[in-house]
């Protein structure tokens, strides 16, 4: 019989132990910054309706890189992001939440995206939400961005430093209108603004050319990205308010203690999606990651399931994109998370299990993490070699000796070092020593 394959699909992720217990502890230190900041965490169905995924309404015609499938009379989905299953459980509980309302999520997604370094077709993504009615303060997009930054803070030592850029979607708008550019030219140009980090500066150029076929305003455009937005206030109303928006809001990331936030109006982010200030976070050591974290305000996503106006700001980090793309190449130390336990119990025979298990239920009763050997049968050649496989710190013995003194034997794997001690004195070395 052909042994069937053991590497999983293509863009989906396995990790080792140790590259798992690296994954879990930045996790957990993330959900706490998460926790202390207010957030309410979510755990939302991971399979939807196609009809709550998609605004297309032919089945047959969806183009996107969704997983859909049909299951009896219904189309569904996998949740390819967290924001859309958010928005229809807001809608749906809008008396039993209190407004503005915070969400987080921290959950597998599906893509169906070719495989490269930092984009998988399952993969964790944490996300945080902040949804007001009617109205919601910019105050907010800036807590978002602040609250970001302190999630990558907590695990700085695995991913370095961290920046973010601001961009500004009421800003184009404005700049477009004032420049009376058609629907069709605004579209293509915020195309090109949102691929220019990847373009050379001549296709650029080029593209907008293209589209606008107007030098005048094509060196307006381009002087956005050489001097800002200098010499454009006093143009039109919108376009006065979107700029004002953009300084008082650099101030306010100030004020709430944000570092290296940096104004880029190159950042645009989802055409579809986005309809206020945007924003986007890289690693400073590892520019090659691009975007680590992003997100802005939207106002129309929740529009398609309730009547009710909810404006939200919302963010998501990429984890898997960046802790397994990181470790995939070999960039994070996974030294400190080689071992899983503290203790390993070996047992010198079936006739000394019931003490041994009594030291093994002591040791996890004080929280110290511990496995026992439990073939009992094996030679303690065999029971060593396990210990030291699994890289245990400490090896607690028991023997007929051991069980006739009610004391333990304890070996220090990474020292040599062993001698009979009480329990008690035993659990003081481990946890002087763990």
């Amino acid at each position: 019989m052909d042994l069937k394959p053991t590497k999983p699909l293509s863009g989906f992720i396995e990790l080792l132990p140790a590259q798992q217990r690296c994954f879990d502890e930045c996790a957990r230190r993330m959900l706490n910054v998460l926790r202390d900041c207010g957030f309410s965490m979510l755990d939302l169905p991971a399979i939807e309706r196609a009809e709550v995924l998609t605004d297309k309404d032919n089945w047959d015609e969806i183009e996107t890189q969704m997983f859909l499938f049909q299951y009896g009379d219904t189309n569904m989905g996998l949740r390819y992001d967290g924001t859309v299953g958010l928005s229809r459980y807001v809608a749906g509980h809008l008396n039993d939440l209190a407004f503005p309302f915070r969400a987080s999520q921290f959950s597998k997604r599906y893509r169906g995206e070719r495989r490269q370094r930092g984009r998988y077709r399952e993969f964790y993504q944490m996300d945080m939400d902040i949804m007001g009615i009617n109205t919601l303060s910019t105050n907010y997009d800036a807590e978002i961005i602040s609250v970001i930054q302190r999630t990558l803070n907590s695990v700085s030592e695995f991913i370095g430093g961290n920046y973010v850029r601001i961009g500004s979607r009421p800003f184009w708008d404005a700049l477009f209108n004032w420049l009376d550019m058609t629907a069709e030219q605004k579209k293509a140009v915020f195309v090109l603004i949102d691929k220019k980090d990847k373009m050379e500066p001549s296709e650029f150029i080029a593209g907008i050319a293209d589209t606008l076929n107007n030098p005048e305003k094509e060196q307006v455009i381009h002087s956005v990205f050489e001097n800002g937005y200098a010499g454009l206030q006093n143009k039109t109303a919108d376009l006065d308010s979107a700029i004002t928006e953009i300084n008082d809001f650099m101030r306010t990331l100030d004020l709430m203690g944000v570092k290296d936030a940096r104004l880029d109006l190159s950042v645009t982010r989802g055409l579809a999606y986005y309809t206020g200030l945007v924003f986007e976070f890289g690693l400073t050591d590892y520019p090659e990651l691009q975007t680590a974290a992003g997100g802005g305000r939207y106002a129309d996503l929740v529009g398609k399931f309730s009547k009710t106006k909810i404006i939200g700001v919302g963010a998501a980090i990429g984890f898997s994109r960046i802790f397994v793309a990181l470790m995939e190449m070999g960039k994070i130390d996974l030294s400190q998370f080689e071992s899983a336990t503290d203790v390993s119990v070996l047992v010198m025979g079936n006739e000394n299990l019931p003490y041994a298990m009594s030291i093994l239920n002591a040791l996890r009763d004080e929280k110290i993490s511990s496995v026992a050997y439990l073939d009992t049968d094996k030679k303690f050649k065999n029971q060593i070699e396990y210990a030291d496989k699994i890289m245990t710190k400490f090896s607690i013995i028991i023997g007929e000796d051991e069980v006739k003194n009610k004391v333990v034997a304890i070996k220090n794997m990474k020292t040599g070092d062993q001698q009979v001690l009480s329990l008690g004195d035993a659990i003081k070395l481990v946890r002087g020593n763990v």
